[in-house]
């Protein structure tokens, strides 16, 4: 079969993350870009890559690459292209631009003339015209300009991968579900190890941990553009989609727990799992962070606390930091602790010692997980003067 040059996009510091896992899909000639991943594939790749990637926000399927100098440059790159092969004019298409280090005046302009070339293609070649959706379209065009090229993707996705199809309730931060997928990579996490979230929210790390367990599919529940597409191969999707439930684990109670201090925070939780069929597989209870105790003695801890961006009194944050540390401290010996936070006091109040800090993007909020290894003993920051205090008394 034909090879396809695609790109991946992914939340910026899991590209390490996302080419391992093509490579376990089976796609070839990856290379690590910033913001992603570009591959080579089959179409069966691409469909198995939708189905199966956890990591990936999107699979775009690169159409054209040519250098450029003006707007009619792009017009006449994008009118050459059979269109018509790929899909209908009765489909709704929106067109989505980025650049970086582009010279023309106008990325909006530069949309029009994507648009307009795509469209009179059409008109010529059938007398019709697809439609404009920005909102919910069937085909998404994106492109992309630097300084001297014009590359031009059709999006094979749809609604993006991180849309899982799951969620029916989210509190005032989510977490994207590809980002918290990510961070269970980057904890070492492996389904059997005990797992905690003691801030769980509305329950994304343990909904993405539970799939896991389970080996289901993240895409299993929803659908993709590419089945719009003219030369979609059903029944080689639906030979993938079944090898995939067919590698499904049964359903048993894992050591996944999520608490947390709000009721209604775990209500969401709850009402996702239920509907993901999943709650079976998870402990929730409602509990005061400080007052959890770890429930094996060894695991990962993994939590995105508040962290003032969104939600959260700045006072009462730095109250709770510190009481972080302490509890790891006491009641978390012999696990390994993973902290996200876009909050730079957050490393200073904790006032444990990070044994790793990895830059990570939630959409376009600049964050940082905070490894900290619980061994007994070690951990705490020691400053002058604090050698007269207790630790626990130990302040700023």
């Amino acid at each position: 079969m034909s090879q396809h040059h695609f790109f991946a996009p992914c939340p910026r510091g899991l590209e390490p993350v996302l080419v391992k896992e093509l490579e376990q899909i089976g796609a070839s000639s990856i290379q690590s870009a910033d913001g992603g991943v570009k591959f080579q594939g089959d179409w069966m790749t691409c469909y198995r890559t939708n189905l199966q990637s956890r990591i990936a926000s999107r699979v775009l399927w690169q159409i054209a690459s040519q250098p450029y100098r003006g707007e009619e440059d792009i017009y006449k790159t994008t009118y050459g292209l059979p269109w018509t092969d790929w899909f209908k004019p009765s489909l709704t298409i929106r067109v989505n631009v980025s650049a970086i280090k582009c010279p023309l005046r106008s990325l909006d302009f530069v949309t029009l003339k994507i648009k307009d070339a795509l469209c009179d293609k059409f008109r010529e070649a059938t007398g019709k015209r697809p439609s404009v959706d920005t909102a919910e379209p069937d085909i998404r065009i994106h492109a992309f300009l630097d300084a001297h090229r014009f590359t031009l993707y059709l999006d094979t996705s749809g609604e993006a991968l991180f849309k899982r199809g799951l969620r029916k309730a989210s509190g005032e931060a989510p977490l994207r579900e590809n980002l918290a997928a990510g961070i269970l990579h980057l904890s070492g996490w492996r389904p059997g190890i005990p797992l905690i979230d003691p801030m769980c929210g509305s329950g994304t790390f343990l909904l993405e941990a539970a799939q896991m367990a389970l080996n289901i599919a993240p895409g299993s529940q929803r659908s993709f553009a590419f089945e719009r597409f003219n030369h979609f191969d059903r029944e080689g999707w639906t030979r993938l989609k079944r090898d995939a439930t067919d590698q499904e684990r049964p359903h048993t109670p894992q050591p996944i727990f999520g608490s947390d201090l709000y009721g209604d925070a775990l209500s969401d939780a709850r009402t996702n799992l239920v509907a993901a069929g999943l709650s079976d597989l998870v402990s929730l209870k409602q509990a005061n962070f400080a007052e959890v105790s770890s429930p094996a003695t060894s695991g990962v801890l993994v939590t995105n606390p508040p962290y003032g961006v969104r939600i959260g009194d700045q006072q009462q944050l730095e109250d709770l930091y510190p009481l972080l540390g302490d509890t790891l401290k006491k009641r978390f010996t012999g696990w390994n602790a993973y902290i996200l936070t876009a909050d730079p006091m957050l490393p200073k109040l904790i006032r444990l010692t990070a044994s790793r800090r990895t830059p990570l993007f939630n959409g376009a909020l600049e964050c940082r997980l905070l490894e900290y290894k619980m061994v007994s003993g070690g951990m705490r920051k020691v400053r002058p003067g604090d050698d007269k205090k207790s630790p626990e008394t130990a302040s700023e």
